[in-house]
């Protein structure tokens, strides 16, 4: 009899588990993230902690610094007001998508590419980035562009849950792809010769250029990757704000001089061409 109890109880206990979790869910889907937002004076970001450039913790501060987080920033004070704030949640590109389902970030402004596949789980922005896939090798690699990583012997690195993996397969499909799960994996297996190649965003692989100068961009970009920040379905008077708030920061010149700021003296990487 103890036993049967005890094997009810926990049948009880899984159940209202799954209930509170369905709850969770509804109510997450039913809120209104911007009068959330505008209440709180603050938004939760999602954003890159180990991506130069974009999103990257300043070992010494540890504060993270980017492009995206200052862009974050300015965007936040368009719509909240000189007092809002920014929360800021690191986030991988395998994770992203989950914590803003969950509720965790109201937000993602983490290198993602709009997608149609991503389209169908997030809503997103107008592109605030215009980046193209191109590859890191090192200096003096016999690999130019991703042609000549179309060999049954080539082994190209990239990322989890990006775009750029499933980009190889269509462009080198006798390549194999090795998947690391950050940035920062994919560089350490770059420098001991695990693969031949290390592909993502041009934007990216600029800033590990820059902190790697042994290695360098090459082959430009073989496909066209515009950034947007996502948000969950049913948002659209976020999404409608954000997408204000990004034209200001166009309109009164605050994006270019961020632009200028990060890139400006990257080398290899077209500043003028990238202004808006």
């Amino acid at each position: 009899m103890k036993k049967l109890w005890h094997i009810l109880g926990f049948g009880a206990l899984l159940a209202m588990t799954l209930l509170t979790l369905s709850g969770c869910g509804q109510s997450v889907a039913k809120q209104d993230v911007l009068a959330r937002d505008e209440q709180s004076k603050q938004i939760t970001w999602g954003v890159k902690s180990d991506t130069r450039l974009f999103g990257l913790e300043n070992i010494r501060t540890g504060k993270l610094e980017g492009f995206e987080i200052d862009l974050a920033r300015a965007m936040t004070k368009k719509i909240l007001g000189p007092n809002g704030k920014c929360v800021f949640v690191p986030v991988t590109s395998g994770t992203r998508v989950p914590l803003l389902k969950n509720g965790n970030i109201d937000a993602i402004m983490a290198t993602m590419t709009i997608t149609p596949e991503r389209q169908k789980q997030v809503d997103f922005t107008h592109s605030y980035f215009d980046a193209g896939q191109s590859l890191l090798v090192k200096k003096g690699s016999p690999i130019k562009n991703i042609g000549d990583l179309n060999h049954p012997d080539k082994i190209v690195l990239g990322v989890s849950g990006s775009n750029s993996v499933k980009n190889v397969a269509k462009d080198a499909p006798k390549a194999r792809v090795l998947q690391l799960s950050d940035y920062a994996q994919a560089m350490t297996a770059l420098k001991s010769k695990q693969g031949d190649a290390l592909t993502t965003d041009n934007g990216i692989l600029y800033g590990m250029a820059a902190e790697n100068p042994g290695y360098e961009v090459v082959g430009g970009n073989f496909t066209k990757e515009p950034y947007g920040i996502a948000v969950n379905k049913n948002q659209a008077r976020f999404r409608n704000k954000l997408n204000w708030a990004l034209q200001e920061v166009e309109k009164d010149g605050t994006y270019n001089r961020l632009l200028l700021k990060w890139f400006g003296n990257v080398k290899g990487f077209n500043y003028q061409e990238m202004k808006r």
